[in-house]
């Protein structure tokens, strides 16, 4: 089997209220802040040098709201494996309001109650991967920090785990690709 060699770009949205105070927002459906919009719009001029064959995002508003105004949104397609990981009761939490009762909590290693553990999210990706690759052109996917950070990891053959050590910021883009046959992360958080 010959693998394309098109890029996957990702798009982390930009700052919502929680992302602003280091809340865990995973599933709960927040807009963007109007500092959030202003930041995506600056990534308009970076994604017209690209000729997207497909670009996928994420069903929360958020993501679809930085798709559309990142200039993304026309043929944009809905994929929910690229929804943020399920922080389950930690939703809308600090990691120090969560260390105050478990001090050695890491989302990476421990997953969230009633939500999802890393070798999951692992899974989604994998089959967003797997469809990134079975297409014949550029792909940006529009997501979320912990769920591109998981991506990215898997992309390059990695455990999920290794998302820990891929840190992405509101509004930040970052390009996967290949050197040969080889899966490598070109540029990572980039504004």
């Amino acid at each position: 089997m010959t693998r394309s060699r098109h890029r996957c770009v990702l798009i982390r949205h930009g700052e919502t209220e929680w992302s602003l105070t280091g809340r865990h927002t995973g599933r709960t459906d927040l807009p963007l802040l109007p500092e959030g919009e202003e930041q995506v719009r600056g990534l308009r001029r970076t994604m017209a040098a690209y000729d997207f064959a497909t670009v996928l995002t994420s069903p929360l508003r958020r993501a679809r709201d930085t798709c559309e105004l990142a200039g993304l949104g026309e043929g944009a397609l809905i994929e929910p494996e690229l929804a943020e990981w399920d922080y389950g009761s930690y939703d809308g939490v600090t990691t120090d309001e969560i260390r105050r009762d478990r001090p050695t909590w890491e989302l990476f290693a421990d997953g969230a109650p009633g939500g999802e553990t890393a070798a999951q999210v692992g899974e989604r990706v994998d089959r967003v991967i797997a469809r990134v690759r079975a297409v014949d052109g550029d792909v940006a996917c529009v997501a979320h920090s912990h769920v591109l950070r998981v991506l990215a990891a898997r992309w390059i053959g990695l455990d999920a785990t290794a998302g820990r050590s891929l840190v992405l910021g509101p509004a930040a883009f970052s390009e996967l690709g290949w050197e040969r046959e080889h899966p490598v992360i070109i540029r990572w958080n980039h504004r």
